[in-house]
């Protein structure tokens, strides 16, 4: 029987990915002070509004291109019906006013000029109207500020014959805002609604006192050289260890008759330059994992906003497999938006646990954002693309409109989970504590095969979070464009790769695009790579996927695992080619067989 005190030590109270304890920072000269690492933090929530604010601008300019091209003028009663329709599934366009070409002014529009803002916003849209008419876009700068801030914008139909102008709404912009400083820890954790936070110590129980944020707690892009030789003669140990020490080989891998190699400091270039001096049949780059054709996503915000995808290989990995819809990822967090456009069709029936008999809908964002950078439609020529084509995302609602739920609620949640065919699990959530309610959970669902993923946590702590540090769960920890560890990411022993965390685009409920930073957001690209892993190859079990992702990192930092990144940030198309490689090689074939027995005997035992 649990007492009081354990259990406001055990539940978890989170916001995103908060983790919410007192934090002993260990001094450490690659992590900053706690004043600076402060400072960042603002500049990073500045960084994540200002980057929302332009995903909203150029998603809401396609929104209305689409409506011009799609829009067939007859009556005014039946373009005001069309302009209703849209601001009903565009929740943010307050006011929008189309116009005929030549007709000089408003022949019909559908909402209302709000009254905070009305002495700015109409001669803005005066402009706006001016500037359609001669065949130019427009967007103003932002006015009105917190939740009242807007955007005027115009856009001229390709052919001239008609425009739109209307006001946004850009109250995504002071959310975002409110989020980041939970989820970034610039605030300690609020007492919302009706969670009443008590803080204790998660090893002691005592009670400790929040009242500041620091009680919660290659310079750029590059791809690692690969190189593929074939030697006439097989080397010896003492030879390919001479190899790998002259070339600062990061990894050797033999694959049938040949070697691949990679190296930490050598171009190709000088790889076949090295290699000259060896007895090889050919030495050449590794074009193993690449087609002649380039498989760039057409959706409109990749190309600008969506470093993240690159950084870790993820397009050449499409090459390899884009995902199965028979493999199923539970995002267990604040629900998934299930009318967002870039979501339709993605996901699979879910459940709430807070709040019985009613959808896993999102009330906070930070769930559907996770799901869209795994699954947000691709190729849609909207919003942003996911990492799965096709990997559906089962939405498992287990915290409520403050982004915070208790231990039973998680662990219910993951065990539902486990029992309703999901294969990969993504956890954006954690506490301090260790418990074993919890773990028991974990366990349950690591024993029925499924891989189990988890943000470390965001306040720049060696101290082990939970579910993150429990040995059956994948820790992920989080890096910036630059490769290096996010300054809030938390790190210790137990991290087991790194992905990015920093300025990530994704889905956001009503419609809405915004860029987040946390941990929560490097958890569902690993997420992603091992629902991909498993589209690839079946068989492999859970304890496989994972090793796979670790022995396919692309090492940073320091040689070798290390505290920041685990063994590195995650490589899609090593990953992916490795599986295949595995899936197809007669070697594992007598595994293969014996995998297949156990998944039946698992599968009617569950029945």
């Amino acid at each position: 029987m649990w007492n009081k005190t354990a259990s406001a030590s055990f539940s978890i109270l989170c916001a995103f990915a908060l983790i919410l304890a007192s934090c002993n920072k260990v001094p450490d000269p690659a992590n900053p002070t706690p004043e600076k690492e402060m400072q960042l933090k603002q500049m990073m929530l500045g960084r994540d509004v200002d980057m929302t604010e332009q995903l909203c601008r150029a998603q809401c300019s396609l929104d209305f291109k689409q409506a011009l091209h799609q829009l067939k003028p007859g009556t005014t009663d039946d373009v005001k019906s069309a302009l209703d329709d849209l601001r009903h599934h565009h929740e943010q366009m307050d006011y929008v006013a189309w116009s005929g070409h030549g007709a000089g002014e408003t022949a019909a529009e559908s909402g209302h000029i709000p009254e905070s803002v009305r002495g700015k916003a109409e001669p803005l849209l005066e402009e706006a109207r001016s500037s359609v008419r001669s065949g130019q876009p427009y967007q103003s700068a932002k006015i009105g500020e917190g939740e009242q801030q807007y955007i005027v914008i115009g856009e001229p139909s390709e052919d001239g014959q008609s425009s739109l102008v209307g006001i946004i709404h850009q109250d995504i912009l002071h959310k975002v805002a409110i989020h980041q400083r939970k989820n970034l820890r610039l605030v300690p954790y609020p007492s919302d609604k009706r969670w009443k936070i008590e803080s204790v110590d998660s090893k002691t129980l005592r009670d400790v006192k929040v009242d500041h944020p620091e009680d919660n707690e290659g310079t750029s892009h590059y791809h690692v050289n690969q190189i593929v030789v074939k030697f006439r003669q097989e080397p010896t140990e003492e030879q390919l260890k001479q190899i790998r020490t002259e070339i600062g080989a990061s990894s050797m891998e033999k694959m049938g008759y040949t070697y691949v190699f990679e190296s930490s400091g050598m171009e190709a270039k000088q790889l076949i330059d090295y290699f000259r001096k060896w007895d090889v049949d050919y030495a050449e780059p590794h074009f193993l994992y690449l087609t002649n054709e380039t498989t760039e996503p057409n959706d409109l915000l990749y190309a600008r906003y969506q470093w993240n995808l690159p950084a870790i290989e993820t397009v050449p990995g499409w090459d390899v497999s884009r995902g199965s819809e028979d493999v199923v990822v539970a995002v267990i967090d604040t629900g998934v938006d299930l009318e967002h456009p870039d979501l339709s069709g993605r996901t699979v029936p879910g459940i709430n646990i807070v709040s019985k008999n009613s959808e896993p809908s999102d009330d906070v964002g930070h769930g559907t954002h996770v799901a869209g950078i795994i699954s947000a439609l691709v190729n849609n020529r909207e919003g942003v693309a996911g990492i799965s084509w096709f990997n559906r995302i089962m939405p498992v609602k287990v915290l409520d409109e403050t982004g915070a739920g208790s231990t039973y609620s998680v662990a219910q949640g993951i065990i539902w989970a486990a029992d309703h065919g999901a294969k990969v699990i993504n956890m954006s959530l954690g506490n301090y504590a260790d418990s074993q309610f919890l773990h028991d959970a974990i366990r349950y669902a690591f024993d029925r095969d499924i891989v189990l993923i988890a943000a470390s946590g965001n306040d720049n702590t060696e101290r082990p979070g939970y579910p993150a540090a429990y040995p059956e769960v994948f820790a992920v920890a989080a890096t910036d464009p630059d490769q290096k560890k996010a300054t809030f990411s938390n790190y210790g022993d137990y991290i087991d790769v790194a992905a990015p965390g920093v300025n990530i685009a994704s889905t956001y409920p009503d419609n809405h695009y915004a860029a987040l930073s946390g941990t929560s957001m490097a958890s569902p690209h690993v997420t992603a790579l091992a629902a991909l892993i498993r589209s690839v190859n079946p068989q492999l079990a859970n304890t496989e996927v994972m090793e796979l992702m670790r022995q396919t990192a692309v090492d940073l930092g320091t040689s070798g695992k290390d505290k920041y990144f685990g063994y590195g940030q995650i490589d899609i198309v090593k990953a992916l080619s490795q599986a295949a490689q595995n899936r197809d090689s007669l070697t594992f074939w007598p595994q293969r067989f014996e995998r297949e027995l156990e998944q039946l005997a698992r599968k009617y035992k569950q029945q």
